[in-house]
Order: structure tokens, then sequence, then C-alpha cells
């Protein structure tokens, strides 16, 4: 952004301004909004954001002590002489007020693009063909919310000649705040489909909702050949804009396409003002032939000559849009963020390795390529980037291509530098990526894709892909049926639900989750050894472990008078005092857990004279998920607080309670006491239909296409047959890999090439077959199991199981990998 005074940030976001004794009106050219994603910097802005998960002003004192001086908050006991303070009412609005009051600052060209679908593709697309002609800033990522949008348009200064916004809505009145932020002179509506319909009583409705993002731009960009069309010719009708509409086929739009497939690849034909113009794209999918005609609209309403930039469409690449995590060679983690590198978006890269590397013994290392079109000179660019390397502690750079090769000895840390992709292959020695976490950040023609390959562990092509955004979604789901002050417990035992324990861990803590729970002491180890410090429950303790456990300071469920006695014991062994245990009552589970009164009494005694302290006592709920039993849930909660009064009326110290599972929290969140425990809805399922994400993929790819004939058998027992001379598709993903067979013989499905395709014949312990025959399913494509086309309490209730299994099922030789916007 801009530089601005203090003094001038207060009077834009209308704030009352509160002056340390060292104040000075110095400027703020950085704003910030998570405290987690700072590490250090100079003339920075803290806006403490406040919602119904979070409150920013809880993190002001941590920044404090990293050297911010200047605050935005909205709670008066915040202030203090120890920096400079600004009082808005509202963080949030006053974060927009800020970035609307920058983008006012800036003449030249602000292209904002709203719509259900594409958004993201068509900004990066835009970027890649217009980047040679204007120097661009662009929304980072998928930010298009109420906070991204404005941190987007806070990125705009001067040197930028062509500024590309994007905004997401997803209930009404939100795109009235986003509006003057954008103030697109060019607006492209993408289009309009089901994404958060819920939210909007039509499509209509919410079609108006997202056309108030161009009340007051020059050009609307829009399909005209939708139903909805005539909807927005209105639009620009009553608001006096020129419309730059455009069709497939249809002869009634400012710009006329044609479009005629060519194997994988698309010809492209557009007419316009008497003139016609042939593109190819090489891509053969509908929505990306859309966003294509969109990207050329846009030079049409540029005025500039499209047949300058007729040959980039066919070097338009598909866009990654989500960050990848997977698991690299040398006890190495590898964070693949390539096919795009700019300032902004390494930023945001460097804080997710920051978190995956966090105490976890971990080196932070960067594999990075020239970044270009940024329009700043690129010897203050990688000045820059040695700041911004060191400020995130990085312990080394490896710099690929002739602008960083050149400028190297501008870096200041450990770094080695090769004139391109090539070189360093040439050069390259497994031994030096060793216990690592490794980002990779490369713009596209590096083709950084393939260093990744050499970074990567070999494995098993089938892949668990675990979305980290949707786990984040889920929680925050939860967190919004919670009072302000009740603890979460997060259940990461077996595995994270098959999801993988220590990834999952990282990102909770990153989270501020109060507690994890493991089912073992091993568990726990493991997570400590992998950096994790939030506290951990160890659910199921044994006599083997209490060294292990003491050592490592993971805390007991005492659910028995026999394991107290042992573990106080060894508790005083090792010469602790006030040890944290957990006590758990049984009240109908008849699992673990002391059952009477008698017991716990005696418990209460025991405890009195050991060295140890009650942190939680806890009960578990045996059928909050079923109606018809709830009675006996309320009997149980009932019973819970009776048990649990006998411990909170014998010790004068704060003992927090909790019984809810994830079911009892969406149904009984009038009992959710001081904490709750978190398992299976924070990956995806919902007991009551709430908008909870799928956060796991089971993928696979077809290893072989086969011709069969009408009498010919597939697979173990001859058991697979087709109704008519066919082919099958070989898939490598058997019981093993932990499908059950029951799937097969027509009974599971899997979903390839946009079709639900049937398992035929027996499953085997490493492959299984599918009927492919209806479709154009070749070598290599993709297959899934589960994830977003068929749903995993779909597949549960077919097998006539439950999710847990499903996931917890799935064998550990099944790569996970993580996705991250």
């Amino acid at each position: 952004m801009k530089k601005f005074t203090v003094t001038e940030i207060a009077n834009a976001v209308d704030g009352e301004l509160f002056k340390s004794s060292s104040f000075f009106n110095n400027t703020i050219d950085t704003v910030i909004t998570d405290s987690r994603t700072f590490f250090g910097g100079s003339s920075v802005a803290f806006f403490a954001l406040s919602g119904p998960v979070f409150n920013g002003h809880n993190y002001i004192g941590q920044l404090l002590k990293k050297g911010v001086q200047v605050f935005i908050v909205s709670e008066r006991g915040a202030i203090s002489d120890k920096a400079t303070f600004i009082l808005v009412k509202n963080t949030g609005l006053a974060l927009q007020k800020l970035a609307a009051y920058n983008r006012k600052q800036f003449i030249k060209p602000v292209i904002g693009i709203t719509g259900s679908n594409g958004k993201t593709i068509v900004k990066e697309w835009l970027y890649d063909l217009l980047s040679t002609t204007f120097k661009i800033v662009r929304s980072p990522k998928s930010y298009n919310s109420q906070v991204g949008v404005p941190l987007s348009a806070l990125l705009i200064d001067e040197q930028y000649e062509l500024a590309l916004l994007e905004a997401g809505i997803s209930l009404p009145g939100e795109m009235e705040k986003l509006a003057p932020i954008v103030n697109p002179d060019i607006g492209i509506l993408t289009n309009i489909g089901d994404a958060h319909q819920e939210n909007f009583s039509s499509v209509e409705e919410k079609l108006a909702e997202k056309l108030k993002l161009f009340h007051s731009t020059k050009q609307l960009l829009f399909r005209a050949d939708y139903s909805y069309s005539n909807q927005v010719q209105n639009f620009c009708k009553a608001h006096k804009i020129q419309a730059v509409s455009w069709a497939i086929n249809n002869t009634d739009a400012k710009i006329g396409f044609t479009v005629t497939g060519q194997n994988q690849q698309t010809l492209i034909q557009a007419r316009f003002s008497n003139s016609e113009y042939s593109f190819t794209i090489p891509f053969s999918d509908n929505s990306a032939i859309e966003n294509a005609c969109h990207c050329f609209a846009v030079l049409v309403a540029l005025n500039l000559n499209p047949e300058d930039f007729l040959h980039i469409f066919s070097q338009l690449q598909t866009v990654a849009m989500r960050l990848e995590i997977k698991q690299g060679i040398n006890n190495s983690l590898l964070i693949n963020d390539f096919y795009n590198s700019d300032l902004n978006s390494l930023g945001i890269a460097l804080s997710v390795l920051k978190q995956q590397a966090a105490k976890a013994h971990l080196q932070k290392q960067v594999i990075l390529s020239d970044i270009q079109q940024t329009g700043i000179d690129a010897e203050k660019l990688y000045k820059k980037v040695n700041q911004l390397l060191q400020e995130w502690g990085i312990s080394k750079l490896t710099g690929i291509g002739p602008e960083l090769y050149k400028y190297q000895k501008l870096f200041k840390l450990e770094s080695e530098f090769f004139p391109n992709r090539l070189a360093f292959e040439r050069h390259f020695r497994r031994q030096n990526f060793s216990s690592a976490a490794l980002l990779l950040k490369g713009a596209r023609q590096f083709e950084f894709e393939k260093i990744a390959a050499l970074l990567q562990q070999k494995a098993h092509q089938t892949v668990l892909e675990i979305n980290l955004n949707a786990l984040v979604h889920n929680l925050n789901t939860f967190r919004k049926l919670l009072n302000k002050n009740t603890k979460i417990m997060v259940m990461v035992k077996a595995f994270s639900y098959g999801s993988g324990d220590v990834e999952i861990a990282r990102l909770l803590q990153h989270q501020n989750v109060d507690y994890l729970a493991v089912a073992v002491a091993d568990e726990g180890v493991h997570l400590r050894n992998a950096g994790i410090t939030t506290p951990i429950v160890v659910m199921n303790p044994e006599q083997d472990s209490f060294q292990n456990m003491i050592d490592f300071n993971l805390e007991p469920n005492i659910y028995s008078l026999s394991l107290f006695k042992q573990f106080s014991k060894a508790v005083a062994t090792f010469g602790k005092t006030g040890f944290p245990i957990h006590i758990k009552i049984d009240t109908g589970m008849n699992r673990l857990g002391l059952k009477n009164d008698k017991e716990i009494t005696q418990l209460i005694s025991l405890i009195k004279n050991s060295p140890v302290t009650i942190k939680s006592v806890f009960s578990h709920l045996a059928a909050s998920d079923e109606a018809a039993l709830d009675d006996f849930t309320k009997q149980q909660i009932e019973r819970f607080h009776s048990a649990a009064g006998l411990f909170t009326s014998a010790f004068d110290y704060k003992i927090d309670l909790h019984i809810l599972n994830s079911a009892g929290i969406e149904r009984f969140s009038h009992s959710q006491m001081d904490m709750v425990r978190l398992g299976i809805g924070l990956y995806g399922i919902s007991q009551t239909g709430r908008p909870l994400k799928n956060i796991g993929t089971l993928k696979s790819t077809v290893s072989q296409i086969k011709t069969v004939g009408k009498n010919e058998t597939i697979g173990y027992n001859r058991k697979g047959t087709l109704a008519s001379a066919g082919k099958i598709a070989i898939v490598p993903l058997g019981y093993a890999d932990g499908i059950n067979r029951k799937l097969g013989n027509g009974n599971g499905h899997a979903f390839i090439n946009g079709k639900l395709v049937p398992i035929v014949g027996n499953i085997c312990m490493d492959m299984l077959m599918l009927d492919v025959s209806q479709t154009e399913a070749k070598t290599g494509d993709s297959v899934e199991l589960f994830g977003a086309n068929i749903s995993i309490s779909d597949l549960a209730e077919q097998l006539g199981t439950i999710p847990y299994e499903i996931l917890t099922g799935i064998s550990q030789r099944v790569k996970r990998v993580y996705v991250q916007e």
C-alpha cells in the first residue's frame, strides 16, 4: 500500500488516536491481521480483528514483544502507553475503510471479478496474458473474503499500472462492504452457480447481491447466453454501464465465439466489430473455455489489439490454487507452491513454512525462482526478498534463475544459486536436503514440478488428499456453537482418524486449540518429537509408558483407583509435583471410568496427598447422535454434574468439566461446560446437517485400460463380467490400502472423468477393476474412491459401518498429501 502516516490512518478509519510517550507520526506501509504470520519488520500496523471464534486483542502483548508499535483496536481496555493505539468501533470495518482509502489513491485501471466459479483462474490467466504489457498487482491466491479483499486492495501502490481484484460473498449484504474497496473500472461476472445458494432465497437474489460490486463500473463483462443475462443487461442500463457481453454460437452479443475441440486442446474463434481472431487453449473442458472467453473480452474492454496476445493463450497453464504438503526425501517435508512467484504470495507461503517447521527440529529451506513482472527494480526487489527470508528465519536459500544468480551477493543467509533449473539438477545431491521443511516457490516457466519430483519421497501413487482449509472451516463451525471461553480438546488419536497425526496436530496448534488427545503415549511422544507444544492428553495410559509420559509432559486420563496409585507413585519417584491429570467418570457408557461415588471419594482422598493436580474431570456420552436415546443422554449429563461436583467442591483450584463429543456439541450445546471434545466432526461428519466440508479425498490413477469381451471374466474366481464387450480400467488400490472387499462386483463405485463407474470383479490386495465402457478413460486418469463426488457418509451407510472405520482403515502405505489455499 502507499505509505500513510499514523494520523492519516486514524482519519481514514474514523478512529480516535492514543499516542504513546515515544510517539512520532511515522509512516506505515504494511498491515497485518494475524500475529502468527508476523516475525519482524518495521512500519507495521496491526488490526486486532475480532470474530465468533477469535479475538485479535489477545495477541497484542506478543506483537509488542516483536516490535509492533501501532495497533487498531475496538476494545478500550487494550490501550496502554506501550504503543500507539487507534480506537474504532469495529476493526473489521476499519480495515475495509483503510483499504477503500488506499484504493482512492490509485488512478490506473482496476478490474474487479466476482461470480460463483472461475474468479481465481480468470484473475491468474489475465495476469499471464497482461503482465508483459502492464505492471500488475493482483489478489494473492483466492483472497476474496471480507478480510481478503481489503488485504488485497492494500497491496496497491503507485508503482503498478493495473490491479486485478476478486471478490466473493456467501451472505446477503457482504458485497456492499466490498464494492468501495474494489471500485472497479472494468467488471467481470464469471457466472452464477450453486455455491452458497443456501444463504439466498433465489438465484436472482444472489445475482443482485453480486452485481452490487459493479454499481460504479464503466464496463461490465458477462456471458450473454445464460438464462439470467437479461437481469445483467437491465442492471447495466439502469446504471449506465457499457455492457461487454459475449456468447458462444450467438450473434446477439458484442463478442461471438465459436469453439472446436481438438484432442485435449480447443480452437476458439472470436468475432467483434467486423474482425475475427483465432486462438488455441491447451484445455477442452467447458469451464476453461468460459474462462478463456472472459479473458479475451478483457482485451476488448481495454482497447488492446488481441493479435498481440493470441499466442499467450496457447501457453496458459492449470492454476495451482492450493499449496501441497507432502513427505520429502531424507525425513524432509515438502511444501509445493509453484506456478507463481511474487512478493505477496511468497510471504503467505513463508507463513505456512514457519507453521509446518515450528519447533519440529526441521531447518527451514526455500528453493526460489526469479520473481517476474513485479515492476520493482531488480536490485531493490531482491534486497526485499533477502529481508523477508531473514525475518522469517530461513536457514538456507536455493536460488534458480538468471536474475537471482546475478544478484546473489545481496543475500545474507546461507545460499546457493543456479542460472537455471537444469544447472540445479546437474548439481543435485540428495544428502543436501535432509531433516528440513522445504518450500518450493517458482514462476511457471522454471518447471519446479520437476524439482519436486526429485525431492518427493517416492511412494504408492494412491493418495489420501487432506484439505487443511476444510479442516479449519469445520473447526470454526463448531467453535461458533461454543461460548467465548469454552475450551476445545481435539482428538488426534489413531493417526488423526487416518488423516495423518503430525500435520493435523501442527495445524491445530496453529489454530490455538487448547488440548490434543491421543490414544496411547507413543502417539503423544511422536507429536512432541515433531515439535507439538500444545497440552496432550493420553486417553489409554499404560504403566510401561509412565516414564515417557512424565518426560514428555503427557497428561494421563485416570480412570481407576489402581491406575492412579501406579501413576502417582511414578510421579513421586521422578521428583515431580503438581503433575496434571484428567479424571474420567463412567456415567453409563460402561467403558473406562469411575462408576460410583465411593470410588470417587476414595480417589479424592488419595489425590489430596499426592504430587498431582486435576486439570479436568470428564465423561463420555454413549448415544449423543441418536434422538431416540436423548433421555439416556440427559441422564448421563445429570449423573456427571453430580459426580463432578464431588471433585470441584473438594479442591480450591479450577477444574475443567467436559462431557460433549462432536455430536454432543451439535445437539446439546447447552451442556458445553468448560470444555468440549471434538472428534469426527473435525473431519467433516455432521449429525445434524451442519455445513461441514469434506476434508479427505482418496484417489488413485489408472494403470492400464483393457478391452474385455462379453464372454470373458475379470479378476479372482471369475466373478467379474460385463453385459457386453467393453473396457475396464485397472487401478492400483486394493484391500491392503483399506478398500473394503464388499465394494467389489458392482456394489461400489469410483468417479472418473465426470462419471460414476462400477467396481467390477473381486477387489484384489493391491488392485481393483472398473467398468469404464461408457467413458473416455485413459491411462493416467485420476480416480476418486471417496471425496467431493462420493460421500464418505454414504459409503459408510452402504457398507453398514461408520465413517470412523473407513477413515481409520486407510492403510499408512497410502501417501497423505495436504493441500491448503
